[in-house]
Formats: C-alpha cells, sequence, structure tokens
C-alpha cells in the first residue's frame, strides 16, 4: 500500500481492529515530557504531529500542569456526595521518624480515616490526596480497612452529576472538534479496577484479601466497577473511538492467573462489552509481567492491549498469542532507551519492535509507559525513533 492513502484515524483504527494499514502508526501512549512544556492540551497535540506521529487525543484533556486530589486517574474529575465532610492535620509521635498526615472522610454511612507519612519525597504539603500512588506507597492506615467502611466509601464514589458531565462537555468539545478537524483518533477514560484497591485498601493487602477475605474483596470490586461504569457511559457517550482502562496493578505482580480469572476477569469482560455497546473499541493499559493473563484478555474481548514493553514480555510470544486478535501498542521502552539510552539502542529496539510486532498489521509503535523527561537525550532519542520508524515506511 502507498504510504498516505489512510488518515491518521483512519490507520489507527484500523491498527487496533487488526486490519490492514498503509504503514505502521507511531503514537506515543503518553508522553509527560512533552506535555509539560505545552502551553495547552492541544498546543501538546499539535507539537506531536509536527513530530510526525499518529497523536490521539484524550477525553477529557490533561492540563500540562495537573493539580488534583486524583492525579494517577486521568479522567472525569471525582467528587463527593453532599454531605461528606473532611478533616485534616498533621501529628508528630516521638516514635515516628516521619510526620504523619490524617485525613477523615465523614460520610452518613460511616468514618473513614487515611494515615500517611510525610516523608522528603511527599510533594503535597501538609495535604493527603483521596487517589494517588504516593498515598500507596505511605500509607500508615488506608481508608478501608473492611467490610464496615464499603458504605461510607459508597459516597464518595458517587456517580457524575448533571452539573459534572456538562462542565465535561464543555471542556471536551474543543478537543473533539481538532480531533475531526485534523481526523484524529478519539481516545477516552481512564478506565480503573484493582488499582483503585491498591489506593483505598492496599496491594498487599489486596493480595491477602484475595485468600483471606475473597467475599470482601468481591464486594469492593463491585463497588468500584459500579462507578466506574457510571463514569465510563458519560465519555462513552461523546462518540469516542477508543474507551482506556488502566491496569498497572492488575499484572502477576499482584494477582496469580487463577485468582485473576476468579476476580480481574469478570469486570474485565464488563468494561469490555459496555464500550462495544457504544460502539468503541477498549484498551487494557498494562506494562509488565502478564504474559501468562495475555490469553484472558483476548478472550475477554481486549481490542488493544497498552503497554508492550521489550523489557519486560516476551515479543515474539506475545504476537502468536494475539495476531489477528488484539493489537499492541508499545515496541520500545520509555525509561530505559529513550530516556537514558543512545541512537543505537533506539534505532535497533524500533528496527526489533516493528519486524516482530508489526507483520500482519495491530501494531502501534510507542515507547513504554512514559517519555517523562525533556532533556537533550530524550528529545534526541525521540527523533530518532521518529525517524528510524520513517525510514520503514
Amino acid at each position: 500500500m502507498p504510504f498516505s492513502t489512510m488518515t491518521s484515524r483512519q490507520r489507527m483504527l484500523a491498527s487496533i481492529s487488526s486490519q490492514a494499514v498503509d504503514h505502521t502508526p507511531c503514537s506515543f501512549m503518553l508522553y509527560k515530557g512533552l506535555l509539560s512544556k505545552s502551553k495547552d492540551y492541544l498546543d501538546f497535540v499539535q507539537r506531536q504531529l509536527d513530530l510526525g506521529m499518529d497523536a490521539y487525543v484524550q477525553l477529557p484533556p490533561r492540563a500540562p500542569l495537573v493539580v488534583s486530589d486524583t492525579y494517577n486517574l486521568h479522567g472525569l474529575s471525582v467528587n463527593f456526595h453532599p454531605t461528606v465532610t473532611i478533616r485534616e492535620w498533621k501529628e508528630t509521635l516521638p516514635e515516628q521518624k516521619w510526620p504523619i498526615l490524617i485525613k477523615e472522610y465523614f460520610t452518613p454511612g460511616g468514618t473513614l480515616r487515611a494515615e500517611v507519612y510525610q516523608d522528603d519525597e511527599w510533594p503535597y504539603g501538609d495535604h493527603v490526596p483521596f487517589l494517588d500512588d504516593y498515598v500507596e506507597t505511605r500509607s500508615r492506615k488506608y481508608i478501608v480497612t473492611g467490610k464496615p467502611d464499603l458504605q461510607a466509601l459508597s459516597y464518595l464514589l458517587v456517580p457524575p452529576t448533571a452539573a459534572e458531565i456538562s462542565a465535561y462537555r464543555a471542556e471536551t468539545e474543543p478537543v473533539l472538534d481538532f480531533a475531526r478537524q485534523h481526523e484524529l483518533l478519539i481516545a477516552g477514560g481512564w478506565g480503573v479496577g484493582a488499582d483503585l484497591i491498591g489506593w483505598v485498601y492496599g496491594l498487599e493487602k489486596m493480595m491477602y484479601s484475595v485468600y483471606d477475605a475473597p467475599d470482601f474483596l468481591e464486594m469492593l470490586l463491585e463497588l468500584i466497577v459500579a462507578w466506574n461504569h457510571s463514569r465510563m457511559k458519560v465519555v462513552l457517550e461523546s462518540g469516542i473511538d477508543l474507551y482506556i482502562k488502566r491496569a498497572w496493578y492488575e499484572n502477576t505482580d499482584f494477582w496469580a492467573p487463577k485468582s485473576w480469572r476468579k476476580f480481574i476477569f469478570p469486570t474485565l469482560k464488563a468494561d469490555v462489552e459496555l464500550a462495544h455497546a457504544y460502539g468503541a473499541k477498549f484498551g487494557y493499559l498494562i506494562t509488565a509481567n502478564c504474559m501468562s493473563l495475555i490469553a484472558m484478555m483476548v478472550e475477554a474481548g481486549v481490542d488493544v492491549i497498552i503497554g508492550v514493553d521489550p523489557a519486560k514480555w516476551d515479543l515474539p510470544r506475545t504476537k502468536a498469542l494475539t495476531a489477528g486478535k488484539a493489537c499492541l501498542w508499545g515496541g520500545v521502552n520509555g525509561h530505559l532507551t529513550i530516556e537514558r539510552g543512545v541512537a543505537d539502542q533506539v534505532r535497533q529496539e524500533v528496527f526489533t519492535a516493528l519486524q516482530t510486532l508489526a507483520p500482519g498489521s495491530g501494531f502501534i509503535l510507542s515507547p513504554v509507559d512514559n517519555v517523562r523527561v525533556d532533556d537533550s537525550i530524550s528529545r534526541q532519542n525521540v527523533d530518532t525513533l521518529i525517524k528510524t520508524w520513517q525510514t520503514t515506511f
């Protein structure tokens, strides 16, 4: 096929559908380094287009500087039931190395209490955000400890209100216009499942509960899924092409394949079916230690597995398991190769990814999972990646 027979949106959709393309698309799944240097979200997308990439737009758009109580959950704003009140303070205990930040959520269903160590790398001052990786890694006490806390948690996980939906639509309309004008793929998200368990209950406790408290774990997941679907529907109603769910904590670091089948597979399948009911494709963002889960992802109906890292994945086997069934997005390591590597490493990883993952279509080239810095090394390596990719047309 000649080089320019498809629009970028057509090329991306064909790849996600494992159909023939004029050439393999290159679209960075995440590019924080460039976003942080952009004046706004549309400037970020335009800068990617200027680099020659198949940029996509994400709904809702993510500002260059994000100040949010739910920083690690891109997507619709998270607001609590109007009856919820909050109190925060700091305590210094003689037996503790670090001060302890305490946050209490007062709800009609009970009080939830978070306690977090304020170490030297804590970025939020004397404040404790709601859903954030810094909370998961520094918690002395999580807000959820068992079944009695689920009713209270339900007041923090409430569906979007009419006013919030209206604000979302107003925010996203310029982005939709831009995408239509430039014929770009429109993605939306993020969905969430077990990752939210890590934020409110803790990853270690999550793993133990598979065996010690399976009924509670299922109840917690049901609450999260219902909340997630209420948010999914708002984004899907925008007419997006692709819905993305984050699943960094749904790999085999935390779930044995048998427990993944029991707890994660049903929720993932339900998410996929909801996206498909609205005519959207479904992307599953998972970047490490999941080779034994790939067949189940395909069985669940996932259209594109986002985060295929050559440092963590067996590329030939991944392609064999997904060929004609699911698209693969990635192929190059973002941190080791793009942020720290040299040109020859970049070229070799691009060639290997294209030779291994592109045949038969169903592949989108990208660093995994992010290019977080914008310095001379990363810019040179991004340029090398793009130029190497372009030589294959």
